[in-house]
């Protein structure tokens, strides 16, 4: 790395939230957040034209082979046999919630996708294990490492799960099934392995007050958009981009899923949200509702 003084790209990190322009506490921390779709802009503005943390690997690549790795193996196999050292990429999606490649596949239960990866000198872990089915695998380690059942994957999504995603595929085959079983059994067992962050419960009427676009900086893409995804949860993420899903940890303070240190507490008046706070721990950047 060279020894000059660091610029405001320098601090960039990658993840899905944007470059925020940040208050004064967070200037200490200069925090900056760069969403997938964005991260190709920086790739020609370091010196000769090469990605501006040349030799590391440029983050549209990064952020597109942990996406693919989701459920896409083609894409996959495009961008891996191309460069190999892409099957152990890992991408934040947000607030510090840090996927690999492999582990997409592992919670999403794409085994073709995993061993595909694995082939190319992904580093498994034990929610890849747990996915594939390797119930003396995931055994020892838990043995010898008590209470790893507890700790949850990307996004928060705790270990058993990842081997009841398995069975979503209609391509397992009779086998498979009997030894995802025996996994989720096992699992189950020990009565600590499907642990979820701590989320309190909302009435949909409730939810209704947080919808909305709440700015943070000038620029046209400096806007947060809280809004309900798929689950009907609320999640938040730079506009037009896929959110973290919001866990409700207090009155009108909610915790991005995978990222439970972080907390967004919401401002409520005449019954709707006016602003926010984002505090990682300390606060860091406040949105004004649109």
């Amino acid at each position: 790395m060279k020894n000059t003084p660091p610029t405001r790209r320098h601090f960039v990190k990658s993840t899905v939230f944007g470059v925020l322009t940040v208050s004064t506490t967070a200037a200490a921390c200069n925090k900056n957040l760069q969403t997938p779709s964005a991260a190709g802009s920086e790739k020609n503005e370091g010196t000769n034209g090469l990605f501006y943390r040349y030799p590391a690997l440029d983050d549209e690549s990064v952020s597109a082979v942990v996406g693919a790795a989701h459920s896409n193996l083609d894409k996959v196999k495009s961008l891996v046999n191309n460069r190999p050292e892409l099957a152990n990429a890992a991408w934040d999606w947000g607030f510090g919630d840090w996927e690999s490649a492999i582990g997409a596949a592992a919670h999403m239960g794409r085994k073709d996708i995993a061993e595909f990866l694995l082939s190319h000198g992904a580093r498994p872990d034990h929610f890849t294990f747990v996915m594939l089915g390797d119930l003396a695998a995931v055994k020892a380690m838990i043995e010898a490492r008590p209470g790893l059942q507890k700790v949850p994957g990307p996004h928060g999504i705790p270990l058993l799960q990842h081997a009841k995603h398995r069975l979503w595929h209609k391509t397992i085959t009779a086998a498979e099934t009997v030894q995802v079983n025996q996994m989720i059994a096992y699992l189950e067992s020990l009565g600590d392995a499907n642990e979820t962050a701590k989320n309190l419960e909302m009435a949909e009427a409730e939810k209704e007050m947080y919808l909305g676009e709440y700015r943070y900086g000038e620029k046209a893409e400096e806007v947060f958009e809280v809004k309900l995804n798929g689950r009907k949860m609320l999640s938040i993420g730079k506009k037009g981009d896929f959110g973290r899903s919001l866990n409700r940890v207090g009155d009108a303070i909610f915790s991005p899923s995978g990222a439970p240190s972080v907390q967004i507490s919401f401002v409520i008046k005449d019954g709707k949200a006016v602003a926010l706070t984002v505090h990682e721990p300390d606060p860091l950047v406040t949105a004004k509702r649109v």
